[in-house]
């Protein structure tokens, strides 16, 4: 480990607010490559009219992970994440524009697109780490997605990033290396567009570039697009779940106790997180993954001291936690970055 490493618990789930862009982009790419019915369908499964998206800022998390799940159901292609986030464009992502056009170089773009996920929407914690000559991003599944489909989301923001620093650059933007936590499989189209050696059977899904690309200039000119003040988004119900259950870490409130806490009843409660996709457990597993893995990656404190700050009485059931948290024990995740 090394004091360059940082840890950015940006996961976003359920009924959390995500930049409608994305979905845009992937209703606009399954219309062009399979159809106009299979994108009605989708909208219609979501509950969005193409109309209504349109004019949308933010949707759900939820229904962005619907939509991307129907897209590699539909496809029966390990690549097809890599294929639409190429298409992805500078003109269509309006709600970022400001930010954007106050860059200098690649480099600032990407810390913005880290600080900032609510912005940009994230679908993973990360690990983001400087060695001599590279930035290496790591995806952490603490959401404990199936790996095919991990791989789809993580193919799709490698290369969607990409399409759009060659974009705001100007210049042939490639990575360093693309390693995937997935068995071998048809990587020819991901390898081309990257430019970089792609790797089979990691145990964390990771990419690296360069530190040389990230000083290019951004030469985009904005002044051709008219730049609005930034949109605003409710706060979801997960987001005060979340907000509460970090307050009073490493006490967890029981299920019944959110719900008075939030003014409803407990069966309410558990209706709307399900409907959003998710579970109380499960967000209070996300609060305890993130907060271990926050303290792994400060790296001053030792593992049974770790244990007792999580609250656990006996530092075995820690380990066993974390292991089935993140799929493999703290030692060795120490070991690993």
């Amino acid at each position: 480990m090394t004091s360059n490493t940082r840890y950015q618990a940006t996961l976003k789930v359920g009924d959390q607010s995500y930049p409608a862009y994305e979905l845009r982009s992937l209703v606009h790419f399954m219309a062009e490559r399979y159809g106009e019915h299979h994108a009605e369908q989708l909208c219609q499964e979501i509950g969005l009219g193409l109309n209504e998206l349109a004019k949308l800022n933010f949707v759900y998390v939820w229904q962005v992970d619907y939509a991307m799940a129907f897209l590699g159901n539909l496809a029966d292609d390990p690549q097809i994440g890599a294929r639409l986030g190429e298409t992805y464009k500078v003109e269509e992502l309006a709600l970022i524009w400001p930010y954007l056009a106050k860059c200098q170089t690649l480099g600032e773009c990407l810390e913005f697109v880290i600080a900032h996920p609510e912005l940009v929407g994230s679908v993973s914690d990360t690990l983001v780490s400087h060695g001599e000559r590279s930035l290496y991003f790591r995806w952490l599944n603490t959401a404990k997605i199936s790996a095919p489909y991990f791989s789809l989301q993580f193919q799709n923001s490698v290369c969607s990033m990409l399409a759009l620093a060659r974009q705001l650059t100007g210049q042939m933007v490639t990575l360093e290396r693309v390693q995937l936590a997935t068995p071998a499989h048809d990587s020819e189209f991901l390898a081309a567009f990257c430019q970089a050696d792609v790797g089979f059977d990691g145990e964390f899904f990771e990419w690296a570039i360069s530190h040389e690309m990230l000083s290019l200039p951004v030469v985009y000119d904005f002044s051709l697009l008219q730049l609005d003040k930034q949109a605003l988004h409710d706060t979801s119900l997960i987001e005060k779940v979340l907000a509460i259950l970090n307050q009073d870490f490493p006490n967890n409130p029981k299920l019944e106790s959110m719900a008075l806490r939030l003014n409803m009843s407990d069966r309410t409660l558990r209706r709307h997180l399900a409907s959003a996709g998710t579970s109380y457990q499960k967000l209070v597993d996300q609060v305890r993954c993130q907060t271990a893995i926050g303290l792994i990656v400060q790296g001053d404190k030792s593992i049974v001291d770790i244990a007792d700050i999580m609250g656990f009485g006996d530092v075995s059931h820690f380990r066993q936690s974390f292991k089935h948290w993140l799929g493999l024990p703290p030692g060795q995740f120490i070991r690993k970055i």
